[in-house]
């Protein structure tokens, strides 16, 4: 059962009318009056309602704390733990590199990890560490290695193949070192969302045979990046699975291996079972919609021109945040409404039907206000 499908829960009642009234009657039952509106005690017995009141609502907030739909922060920590799943921390982003010889040479060339890389036009301020010791064998000129950002979160995201060709730390007989794969999997601390989510199918972890819920978890669990995973058995004794980023990013070759490498655990995998992780299949669509705002809102045109070209931006968000989300205009028109369209005319996307292992992808966007029309 989904949150949304579940009644709001309330563990002591913290209606202040109702309270007050309460206090009131009880006090006039045992005194045998009346009190009035302006009745010194009904005043005095009004403030201790409402202590009484806040400290039923400070109940209720304890109380709905320690349910999973309710909880956050430090407290969604705790029950994490009681479930065996720790928040993720942030994460840097990785990259391959490839590191260059200006000639053979006759002996082993040692790269040490930890060897610096910074980004082309980045003054240095952001740079990449090889995360483990290379060797170029001898007579060979090239060596690839993994890198990692120096700082956690989303900055490193994004550097295409070649943009990262800075030696930092000059190496003997290395002329040229250069990033082979799009930087990818940096991203902030998991959020409290994410971690109930994956809280919420924790428990799914614990068969060990190989079931689609228990791989899901598993490949979330690699990296706070990670938004979406959907896993499901092509063939007998074979099992794929399909990773999505946050912001709707498709996982590059080193977040593929990373999950790859997770879910390779003896403790994790099935025996039997032939693991492969694959990149979800982009489906790109184009947005091309043209609104007219009401007559009778003439002055708020600005404000809504604004919130419309948001609700333009959320919507794609939206679309490309969930693995095998269906391409709906109809989301699209609602949001522009939302936002204070009197009409809108969408021309595109129109409505398409993905796989679970299909990604929507955002194409060219075109945002045309029609002006005003009557109502």
């Amino acid at each position: 059962m989904e949150y949304a499908e579940l009644p709001e829960i309330l563990f002591v009642e913290e209606d202040a009318a109702a309270i007050q009234q309460n206090v009131i009657t009880i006090y006039e039952g045992l005194a045998g009056r009346t009190l009035q509106p302006a009745d010194p005690v009904r005043l005095f017995l009004s403030s201790l309602a409402a202590v009484i009141v806040q400290q039923k609502v400070l109940i209720n907030q304890t109380s709905k704390a320690n349910l999973l739909r309710y909880a956050s922060g430090t407290l969604l920590d705790h029950m994490g733990v009681f479930q065996g799943s720790k928040r993720l921390k942030a994460s840097a982003a990785i990259v391959t590199l490839q590191f260059v010889l200006s000639i053979p040479l006759a002996s082993v060339t040692s790269i040490p990890a930890g060897t610096r890389v910074g980004a082309q036009g980045g003054n240095g301020s952001i740079y990449f560490t090889t995360t483990e010791y290379l060797e170029i064998p001898a007579g060979e000129t090239a060596g690839i290695a993994t890198a990692q950002c120096s700082d956690s979160g989303t900055i490193g995201n994004g550097f295409l193949p070649g943009q990262i060709n800075v030696q930092m730390d000059p190496l003997p007989f290395v002329q040229s070192v250069t990033n082979l794969t799009t930087s990818s999997g940096g991203a902030a601390a998991e959020t409290d969302e994410a971690f109930k989510e994956r809280i919420r199918n924790a428990p799914e972890s614990y068969s060990t045979a190989g079931p689609q819920g228990a791989y899901e978890f598993w490949a979330k669990s690699t990296s706070s990046a990670i938004l979406d995973v959907h896993a499901y058995s092509p063939a007998a004794g074979r099992v794929t699975v399909v990773p999505l980023l946050a912001e709707g990013q498709i996982p590059g070759e080193d977040v593929l291996s990373s999950i790859a490498e997770t879910l390779e655990d003896r403790g994790i995998r099935p025996l039997t079972d032939l693991v492969t992780v694959s990149a979800p299949q982009p489906v790109s669509f184009n947005t091309a919609v043209t609104y007219y705002i009401s007559r009778s809102r003439a002055a708020e045109v600005p404000g809504i021109q604004a919130a419309v070209s948001a609700a333009v931006a959320a919507y794609q968000l939206w679309q490309r945040s969930k693995l095998g989300r269906d391409i709906n205009p109809s989301e699209l028109i609602a949001r522009i409404m939302a936002a204070g369209a009197l009409r809108v005319v969408a021309a595109a996307p129109g409505y398409t039907v993905l796989s679970a292992t299909q990604i929507a992808q955002t194409g060219t966007t075109t945002i045309t206000y029609g002006g005003l029309a009557d109502d």
